[in-house]
């Protein structure tokens, strides 16, 4: 039996184990949070997807050191915020054939927990869904439900075949590549631009974001240089990627981006790992991006102002 730990399993760590619970895995977690309600009850999950259903984890860990065994793939969905050392959190659990699972936003975000564990495989992961909570333990899945998962820094591996293979079996959609650092400068020409932009307003939804010619033609002109970036950090991007994009953001009900969903409820926002980590490479490799640059200073004030 195929054993998962699932680190910071909030809303996305809680749908896609109870997928993978359902393929037979067993799924642990570590919440705080939920810890209460989910040790109790397990996760209350209101999904079109999965369905309606209650996920009972194997264990319900409050400290990732009360994992006692190694599990073969430990699974990270934490939030990438600046001071919280993501190695040390993790490494009580990892051992010497622990598969190490990333799936979290951000560009960049790789490296630190590579140089950590050398000796371990590291997996990283792009969840497209759109998923929160609405209480303690209670989760509500409102659209999409698809991961891209690939080896890092490339390639593929037969750890990642069989994860892959649990996902889809239990209903999320996984595609592999070989080439996942691209796959999240591809992510990150949505989330660099819709999260920053949903809390400068407020929060704003995506309705209300694309909901004009002239908002959506803004949000065009980040999108640009997003791509700018990624290709002059040499992963260029396909030519109808943003047109893909926004289509495929208009065809789905309104909802709050990440970074507004933790907006409106006080919590520490990923500015660094998602528009920080865009507008460093951008200086790194001399890309003009007064828009990304403008963004990523008015989300510090409000970053600032929350504090």
């Amino acid at each position: 039996m195929t054993s998962l730990l699932i680190v910071g399993a909030g809303s996305v760590g809680a749908l896609f184990g109870s997928a993978l619970a359902r393929q037979g895995a067993q799924v642990s977690v570590v919440c705080r949070s939920d810890y209460d309600v989910v040790s109790r009850e397990g996760y209350d999950i209101v999904s079109p997807l999965l369905g309606n259903h209650r996920f009972y984890p194997h264990a319900v860990f409050k400290e990732v050191a009360e994992c006692k065994t190694p599990p073969d793939y430990l699974v990270l969905t934490v939030k990438v915020l600046e001071g919280v050392d993501r190695a040390a959190l993790i490494r009580p659990a990892v051992g010497p054939k622990t598969v190490i699972v990333l799936i979290e936003n951000g560009v960049d975000i790789e490296a630190e927990i590579a140089a950590a564990f050398p000796e371990n495989e590291i997996l990283s992961g792009l969840a497209l869904v759109g998923v929160g909570r609405s209480a303690p333990g209670m989760v509500n899945h409102q659209s999409l439900g698809q991961l891209n998962l690939g080896r890092y820094p490339n390639g593929n591996s037969a750890a990642a075949e069989r994860l892959a293979a649990l996902f889809n079996g239990g209903g999320i959609g996984c595609k592999l590549t070989e080439n996942v650092v691209s796959a999240r400068w591809q992510k990150a020409v949505w989330n660099a631009t819709f999260n920053p932009i949903s809390i400068t307003g407020g929060a704003l939804d995506t309705a209300i974001m694309l909901g004009t010619a002239e908002s959506t033609a803004f949000i065009q002109r980040a999108m640009e240089e997003v791509c700018a970036v990624a290709a002059a950090a040499g992963y260029p991007m396909p030519p109808k990627l943003i047109e893909q994009l926004i289509g495929a953001t208009r065809a789905i009900p309104p909802y709050y981006s990440s970074m507004a969903q933790d907006y409106k409820n006080g919590r520490p926002m990923e500015i660094e790992a998602i528009l920080g980590n865009t507008v460093r490479a951008a200086r790194k490799h001399g890309v003009s991006t007064p828009i990304l640059e403008t963004l990523y200073a008015l989300t510090k004030m409000i970053e600032r102002k929350m504090s």
